[in-house]
């Protein structure tokens, strides 16, 4: 039995790519608009289960893999959760600026359609949309000048829009992500999603997954951390073909170490882009081509356990295409492909209908053409991206939480505990003039706290000089904790001091006048 499934695979998958072995190697390649759709439905079918599967255990496993006894129990119908995850209506939201502007939207574009979005967001889309409400152009919105979650896994869960609609164009899928991704990200955090869009584009006419990561990362450029982690999976996976626990052994020595989230800084939690792509990556070439490994394995990884099985059963179900994705797995999809997802205008069969016609679109802007049920498709080799780089000054060093005695407290503040389960204590003061200082040496600095609905004003004085004025309102009624209060990196390496002055001002909505203080987060 173990043969026949063996043998069985390769040919399956082949099946599905929807074109001729004598296509491979080829700058034109041509496929049925019916065996595009198929590939379109399959990639948002996976999307949808993976998602739906690792939600239970979404970062309840960090820097520790999930036992097999501890995966969720699947039914088919459990998929209908995607209708409600941030995987799904945010890249639809994304996509929809597409359907609007055209295909050649802006920056700008992608910017004005995320400032007002009405879901409650987190790590780099929450920092984006609160410094567009307070008039930082979209160009600048995911930079870490205005955004400490640069690097974190935002656009990277959100550009499988842009795969999607790009078969067998991987320039195309890193222009739109420098386009879209520069809203919430930038460096690795936008590279996140060319590796996840260049593997999608790439699906479409291949089956076989270690050349599905390596064509993602020849999206990336070589001298990136990204590309350095994904180089890593792709070499020890060949060194240990039938363990990818020991991979992911040598990924947690090796490379969760420099978390710069303020959420995951010297803790367990990471939300890292790279190193999430990197389970993506494991899924894919473990799971070899199996729909259910390849969920398993990718949610098994831990940390954001959701989002990656998403990723990478999306990918996957490009190459098998809708119809071949097993019942067991898309069988509850049918009841609900009317139904629309949050906060969109789209359904699964009306987003499948959008992906379509821009593809169509996108293909035929870069040469090639649609004749009949034909799609000609000319390819594009790979390129990689320019270089960014801004987390070179250095990693965290030290955490110190408001109850370190290096801490220096003026007015009234008053003490919290936020969250039983996790360590450390919360001050908070609404009093105009009360203070909090600390020295500290590094070459960059987080002052954390939470966004809070009665959050209000502050000042913020590095080395005596006013740097400055921040707020602490989220821009929707709900409390987030583990924030960015204020931040500065590439500081010159030396001892500094920073001063938090209250104001006692409210944030224009906010109900309140609160600041949070909870730790200061080093970095050299």
């Amino acid at each position: 039995m173990l043969m026949k499934r063996t043998l069985l695979m390769p040919m399956l998958l082949l099946a599905a790519i929807g074109v001729s072995l004598a296509w491979q190697g080829s700058s034109i390649k041509r496929i049925s608009m019916g065996a595009l759709r198929d590939k379109i439905e399959g990639g948002w079918a996976g999307q949808m289960i993976g998602v739906s599967y690792g939600a239970p255990t979404e970062f309840r496993y960090l820097q520790r893999t999930i036992p097999e006894k501890d995966l969720p129990e699947w039914t088919p119908s459990k998929v209908k959760e995607a209708l409600d995850q941030d995987d799904l209506y945010v890249d639809m939201t994304l996509a929809k600026v597409l359907d609007d502007k055209g295909i050649n939207a802006t920056t700008e574009d992608f910017g004005a359609m995320f400032k007002d979005a009405k879901y409650r967001l987190w790590h780099a889309n929450l920092a984006s949309r609160r410094a567009l409400k307070r008039g930082v152009p979209a160009a600048l919105a995911g930079t870490p000048k205005y955004n400490v979650h640069a690097n974190d896994i935002d656009f990277q869960i959100e550009a499988d829009f842009i795969g999607l609609m790009a078969p067998g164009l991987p320039q195309s899928v890193n222009d739109i992500s420098w386009r879209a991704g520069r809203v919430m990200n930038y460096g690795d955090g936008i590279y996140g999603g060319m590796f996840v869009g260049c593997m999608y584009a790439a699906a479409f006419f291949e089956a076989d997954p270690r050349k599905l990561v390596e064509a993602g990362k020849a999206c990336l450029p070589e001298k990136s951390l990204y590309s350095a982690l994904i180089g890593d999976v792709l070499a020890w996976s060949k060194e240990l073909p039938a363990d990818w626990i020991g991979v992911w052994n040598r990924i947690e020595e090796k490379w969760n170490k420099r978390e710069p989230c303020p959420a995951g800084a010297l803790h367990p939690f990471n939300i890292d882009a790279k190193l999430n792509g990197a389970y993506i990556a494991i899924g894919l070439l473990y799971g070899k081509g199996d729909m259910g490994e390849t969920v398993r394995i990718s949610t098994r990884c831990g940390q954001d356990s959701d989002c990656n099985p998403s990723s990478a059963a999306g990918i996957l179900g490009v190459v098998l295409g809708y119809k071949n994705i097993p019942d067991h797995w898309k069988g509850g999809i049918a009841a609900l492909a009317e139904s629309k997802f949050n906060y969109t205008d789209f359904s699964f069969r009306t987003i499948v209908d959008s992906s379509l016609k821009r593809a169509v679109q996108l293909v035929e802007a870069n040469g090639g053409r649609l004749r009949g049920d034909q799609l000609t498709v000319k390819t594009q080799n790979a390129k990689p991206a320019k270089l960014e780089v801004w987390d070179d000054f250095g990693s965290p060093v030290e955490r110190l939480g408001v109850e370190s005695p290096r801490w220096s407290w003026r007015g009234d503040w008053v003490v919290s505990t936020p969250n039983p389960r996790r360590p450390g204590v919360r001050k908070v003061s609404n009093q105009k003039g009360a203070e909090a200082s600390i020295e500290f040496e590094g070459t960059g600095v987080i002052l954390g706290g939470p966004y809070l609905p009665t959050g209000g004003k502050a000042e913020v004085y590095l080395d005596g000089k006013l740097h400055q004025t921040v707020d602490v309102y989220p821009d929707e009624d709900a409390v987030k904790s583990g924030e960015s209060v204020w931040h500065a990196f590439g500081l010159k390496n030396g001892k500094h001091t920073v001063r938090l002055v209250v104001t006692g001002e409210t944030y224009p909505g906010s109900k309140g006048a609160d600041i949070g203080v909870e730790n200061l987060i080093v970095f050299r």
